[in-house]
Order: structure tokens, then C-alpha cells, then sequence
């Protein structure tokens, strides 16, 4: 089984078990908390894919990083990785309870790409553009700045693109003045 598939399993019973404990918006606090870990600390996620390090050495670093800062639940759930051996799975995990926990709450996902950040005003226009476009009530809303985009800007919302960026149009305009009508190709 894949690690894909395995997490998304152990996420889907993450998920109802908080949804019956009224523990959701705690567990998925303590997921975003704990990819926020991995994200940051590359020395971390090592760890915990290491095969050389015993699980309950990885067992108990991970008690005295987050006993007391998480809820039980996902303590709970830390614990029953680390004894099935499949810690190594646990950035997936964190990573997908995100997007069940959006799915969940009917929560829009998009990104956007800019030259320079984006203001309460614009953000709130390109928060309303999503929710057309994805129909849904609440928008997350991604941002990313890409200095040599010069203007403009690119929005992504599940699989559509708006590609209103001054690179692209700049890209286009080159290749058709790069074509000469009065040339005959071969």
C-alpha cells in the first residue's frame, strides 16, 4: 500500500473520530501545528523516517515535544503511529487532515501569484472571484510572490488558471512578432 493511501486512511478515521469527540477544530490546529514543524525543521521529518532511530525513542520525542500543547486525541493518535511503525507517515498525514478538514467544512481552495503582496482590498476581491468560481462559501486563499512576474497576476482554483500576468503576455506578444507573415516556412 502506498503512503498516499495509507495516510489518507488514517486521516479519514482522524477525522470522524474528531468530528464525534467535538475535537475537530482542536485536531486540525495540532495537524497545521505539526506540519508547520516539518516544514521547519528538515531535521524533524529525518527523524522521523529514519529507520536506524527505534520507534520508541521516536515515541518519546514526540510525547515530550507536544504532551500538554496538543489535544489528547492527537496525542493519541501520535502514540498509535508510533507503535504500528508508521511514523514516517505522519507530515502526510498532518498534510492531508488539511484538505479533509477543508472538504469537510465545504472550504474553497485556490492560489494566487502576484509581483508585489496583496492588500485587505484586492485580497477580499480575489477572496470574492474564488467563490464564484468554486462555489463555495469560505475561501483559503494562497499566496505566493514571484518578483519577475512584473505585473499582474495568476489565479489558480482547483484545476481552472487565470493566467492575467505581464510575463505571459509579454511571452505572447514575443512569439507573435516573432513570427514574420511574409517569410514562407517550410
Amino acid at each position: 500500500m502506498s503512503d498516499n493511501r495509507a495516510a489518507s486512511r488514517y486521516v479519514k478515521s482522524l477525522l470522524t473520530l474528531a468530528v464525534e469527540r467535538n475535537a475537530l477544530e482542536a485536531v486540525h490546529q495540532d495537524m497545521l501545528l505539526f506540519s508547520k514543524i516539518c516544514h521547519e525543521n528538515r531535521a524533524f521529518e529525518v527523524m522521523l523516517r529514519n529507520p536506524i532511530i527505534k520507534h520508541d525513542k521516536k515515541r518519546d520525542i514526540l510525547e515530550k515535544i507536544f504532551t500538554g500543547k496538543v489535544h489528547p486525541l492527537t496525542l493519541s493518535i501520535l502514540d498509535i503511529l508510533t507503535r504500528k511503525n508508521r511514523e514516517p507517515l505522519l507530515p502526510a498525514i498532518a498534510s492531508e487532515f488539511h484538505t479533509a478538514y477543508n472538504i469537510y467544512n465545504g472550504i474553497g481552495k485556490a492560489s494566487i501569484v502576484t509581483a508585489v503582496p496583496l492588500d485587505a482590498a484586492l485580497r477580499g476581491e480575489f477572496e470574492g472571484i474564488v467563490k464564484k468560481i468554486s462555489e463555495k462559501d469560505k475561501v483559503e486563499l494562497t499566496e505566493r510572490i514571484d518578483k519577475e512576474m512584473i505585473g499582474g497576476f495568476i489565479l489558480q482554483v482547483g484545476d481552472r488558471q487565470i493566467d492575467a500576468s505581464m510575463k505571459n503576455r509579454l511571452k505572447a506578444l514575443k512569439v507573435k512578432l516573432s513570427h514574420n507573415p511574409y517569410i514562407k516556412e517550410f
